[in-house]
């Protein structure tokens, strides 16, 4: 299958698709690893993404489009992908499009996790890290036995500057600005599998198979 997945900071993005993937055996995608590979192989795109980000600019659609591309030629994506974190814009969605109606491909889902914005905050505010070792905690999903120490080495928990509640709520915000066109534009083609991601994972995994035409209870 041909996927694109949709969701906002918190909404529990990345261990759905490493779900989704194993369960069709198809590649994830992620935009981020997408360029650092790129990168790391030296290919002409690659470079030319490198010199944008090193010079602090955003990398054109152009070159990204053609990043995309480029990784979606590969013979793992012959069954599918799973597309996290492209496209961000419609005119992106547009020329992923156009590049698979070229080869006679089409998306054939686009699933967009939404949790209400009360339960993202929570999630993504609650997050502690040892001020030693790095472990990472959460005040309600796991918290430490003792209150602001680190199980393992007794360090004092802290919370980042990107899990306060002000960041988030910029996150969040940015998040919706840039997507809901997106949704929009997916929601008219047909495409738009709206799940409730504020369930366990379980139910999500469950709510997804049932959007595709799966069985992932």
């Amino acid at each position: 299958m041909r996927l694109v997945l949709l969701g906002p900071p918190g909404a529990g993005k990345g261990t759905q698709a490493g779900i989704i993937c194993k369960r069709l055996d198809i590649p994830h995608i992620s935009s981020g690893d997408m360029f650092r590979q790129a990168i790391k192989e030296g290919t002409e795109l690659g470079r030319r993404a490198e010199q944008y980000m090193q010079s602090g600019n955003l990398v054109p659609d152009a070159v990204t489009v053609g990043l995309v591309q480029e990784r979606l030629s590969k013979s793992d994506c012959r069954r599918g992908f799973l597309l996290d974190g492209f496209p961000r814009t419609v005119p992106q969605a547009e020329a992923l499009d156009a590049w698979l109606e070229d080869r006679n491909e089409r998306l054939e889902a686009v699933i967009d996790i939404e949790v209400p914005r009360e339960e993202l905050l929570r999630r993504l505010t609650g997050r502690r890290i040892c001020s030693q070792c790095g472990a990472t905690y959460h005040l309600q999903y796991n918290p430490p036995r003792e209150a602001g120490k680190c199980d393992i080495c007794g360090g004092e928990l802290i919370q980042r500057d990107d899990d306060t509640a002000a960041t988030v709520e910029k996150r969040l915000n940015v998040y919706r600005e840039q997507t809901e066109p997106l949704v929009l534009y997916y929601r008219r083609r047909g495409l738009l599998r709206e799940i409730d991601g504020s369930g366990d994972i379980t139910a999500v995994t469950t709510a997804i198979g049932a959007a595709l035409g799966r069985d992932w209870r």
